[in-house]
């Protein structure tokens, strides 16, 4: 099951698994420009922010970001305790995955792009974000990652 969640801020998507088993279908079909959030050292859902045709993660608007990271903290078990956390962000591209790792576990490519935030829960942000939430477990993601390539 894919949640999906509509950005307040701006026209962006934001997409999330359920667990590590949703986690690993989605390191495999995101997109080389999407943008991967997660809590540094602690165990946390996978985040994901598809970005608008042309940008890079340097043209994220602040206010997604945001989102993107408090989204992230509020679906780590351990980090939604916290009152701050790091979150680690990166483009898609740079996650590696090879054989030797767990379910849903990734390390980088190179270390050098990716970008960190400390970030403090703000319930009145978070709000409006999980009232927009959707989600759906008909998925085809191959399917998916075909359509954007043809175009």
């Amino acid at each position: 099951m894919v949640i999906y969640i509509r950005s307040q801020a701006s026209d962006y998507l934001i997409y999330l698994g359920r667990d590590k088993f949703e986690n690993e279908e989605l390191i495999k079909y995101a997109f080389d420009v999407d943008v991967w959030f997660h809590v540094s050292s602690l165990s946390s859902a996978h985040v994901y922010l598809r970005m608008n045709p042309g940008e890079t993660i340097d043209d994220i608007p602040e206010a997604v970001l945001e989102e993107c990271c408090q989204i992230v903290k509020a679906n780590s078990i351990e980090g939604s305790k916290k009152k701050t956390v790091t979150v680690v962000y990166t483009p898609a591209s740079n996650l590696r995955k090879d054989g030797s790792m767990d379910v849903g576990q990734v390390s980088f490519h190179r270390d050098s792009l990716c970008k960190f935030r400390r970030v403090t829960k703000d319930k009145e942000l978070l709000r409006p974000l999980i009232k927009s939430k959707t989600e759906s477990d008909d998925v085809d993601y191959a399917r998916e990652k075909a359509n954007v390539r043809r175009r």
